[in-house]
């Protein structure tokens, strides 16, 4: 998932999975990390991705690292076949906004419940 992206400003930029670090991470063309999206396995942990933090340090603001950063995630999580359960104010916008095509795409989400908040109050 290292296909190369571009920000708003048109710099390359990368977005990989951290699998030990249960994050996706946001690299400018320099090789640094500029942001993460956090996720924690969900009560059904072998199908699910609870996305609970998504940060993008300031020195990289403006370019729109965050849009890419979520898009990615969503996009992987889809293709790898795993529920998205958006806690983080980024991601439950972002399917606010698209969900009807991300599920059109093969996308799954839901709601989080109370045993998801939980689950990231307990690895919080």
């Amino acid at each position: 998932m290292s296909e190369a992206l571009k920000d708003s400003t048109g710099a390359d930029v990368h977005v990989e999975l951290d699998e030990p670090g249960r994050a996706y991470v946001i690299t400018v063309d320099s090789g640094e990390v500029a942001g993460r999206a956090h996720f924690l396995p969900g009560p059904d942990a072998d199908t699910e991705r609870i996305f609970h933090h998504t940060v993008v340090d300031e020195a990289f603001g403006g370019r729109g690292l965050s849009k890419v950063l979520v898009a990615q995630a969503l996009a992987d999580s889809r293709e790898k076949g795993l529920t998205v359960v958006p806690v983080c104010p980024l991601f439950v916008k972002k399917l606010k906004d698209t969900g009807d095509d991300y599920q059109a795409e093969g996308g799954r989400f839901r709601t989080a419940t109370g045993a998801d908040l939980a689950i990231v109050k307990a690895n919080g």
